[in-house]
């Protein structure tokens, strides 16, 4: 049981880890430079590992509610505990063991007793026997000393032959029980293999099922994970994105050229500073139409951060705000590349944390390096900065504070 719950639990965190993985890794594709059916298969690896989770999840679920409690329940039904300790089975195949063994132990008892005091008469009737040649062959005992030793030397004759009597019998009664010893603990053996029988079975059972569980490679589900995986990176088509990426960002894509203009009151008005800004906010050349060959990807490319920010209207329209190129006045004395268009109020800050320029146009500061922002945040959350040595670029704004 515990080495199941262990596995289980690396099923989990393995699953756990796929999903972060895949969600930081989506977060960063969608957020990077790539575009059309290349982004696709970089989102379908990601796709892969999700559903890869899913299944460790279901090995995890397999092995907790199924395997584990089929075990634990098994373990309640063949093994109960007793109020004193250990279980009851042990206990009764122990008591099994000792009741036939007992008539058996007691005869085997009887003879080791037996053995002993034979043993015993035999050692006594040596000594006897060597006293009583040394008594020969001694001057100084009388007649009454050698006649002790001599009936000693009988005495012990006849104890060596009543022990050995014993000592037979008490054998020979062994020997007759020993069928019935052996008969009555193989029964109790049988019993025992009996027990042990089913455990095994059982084991192999639950861990023929572990197998299966364990086993992605006969599931449907994830041969079609990677089948599917394979189809989407075989979809990636260089010639393809190529095409949709020149018709939206290249030669192909919607122009919208400067044209006469008849003057009308409207257009003498004098744009603010604010409506300067936002019209020249971008650098964006032209608006960007779906059209069939061109509906490849919903999203725009994004190359850099900054582009990022951009807004690409989807129709274009007539209206000054929505053309960069436009004149702003009639004299057309406006720029919108010029720097005093953009730049707004000039701000020094201080940087909270350390942040690493992931693109060419975004700076890179540690934490309480002072800069200038030099305009405000837009929507992404982005402003647009200068370093004390002159550099200029993007930067988080919520990575730094005003200088008060």
């Amino acid at each position: 049981m515990n080495c199941l719950h262990e596995r289980a639990r690396i099923e989990k965190a393995y699953a756990q880890q796929l999903t972060e993985w895949a969600r930081r890794w989506r977060q960063l594709v969608e957020k990077g430079p790539q575009y059309g059916t290349v982004e696709k298969a970089w989102m379908a690896v990601m796709s892969e590992a999700e559903k890869v989770s899913e299944l460790h999840l279901e090995v995890k679920a397999s092995l907790m509610n199924e395997d584990f409690e089929k075990i634990k329940n098994w373990q309640k039904e063949a093994f109960h505990k007793q109020m004193m300790g250990g279980f009851k089975e042990t206990k009764e195949a122990e008591d099994g063991f000792r009741k036939a063994q007992k008539p058996w132990a007691k005869k085997l008892k009887e003879v080791e007793a037996a053995k002993k005091a034979y043993h015993a008469a035999c050692k006594e009737e040596k000594l006897a026997i060597s006293r009583e040649s040394n008594s020969k062959v001694d001057p100084s005992l009388n007649p009454e000393q050698l006649k002790k030793l001599q009936d000693k030397v009988e005495k012990c004759k006849q104890d060596v032959l009543k022990t050995k009597e014993k000592y037979e019998k008490s054998l020979k009664e062994l020997d007759q029980s020993t069928p019935q010893y052996m008969e009555n603990m193989e029964q109790v053996f049988e019993q025992c293999q009996q027990f042990e029988e089913k455990r095994l079975r059982f084991f192999r059972e639950v861990l023929l099922e572990v197998q299966k569980h364990l086993d992605l490679s006969n599931v449907s589900s994830y041969k079609n994970i990677y089948r599917e995986l394979e189809q989407s990176l075989k979809a990636a088509d260089a010639v393809e994105d190529l095409r949709w990426f020149r018709a939206n960002h290249g030669p192909g894509m919607s122009m919208n050229w400067p044209q006469f203009e008849e003057w009308s009151a409207d257009m003498n008005r004098t744009l603010s500073r604010r409506e300067k800004k936002k019209a020249t906010d971008g650098v964006t050349l032209t608006g960007i139409n779906q059209t069939g060959d061109q509906a490849l990807q919903n999203k725009p490319s994004s190359v850099s951060s900054y582009e990022k920010t951009q807004s690409y209207p989807t129709d274009w329209s007539d209206d000054e705000s929505n053309n960069p190129f436009s004149s702003t006045d009639a004299n057309g004395d406006s720029n919108p590349f010029d720097e005093d268009a953009t730049s707004g109020t000039e701000v020094r800050v201080r940087a909270l944390y350390d942040y690493e320029g992931q693109e060419h146009d975004e700076l890179s500061f540690k934490a309480g390096d002072e800069l200038t922002k030099i305009e405000d945040e837009d929507e992404q959350g982005w402003c647009k900065g200068r370093l004390d040595n002159g550099q200029v670029g993007l930067y988080p704004a919520n990575y730094v504070e005003a200088i008060q």
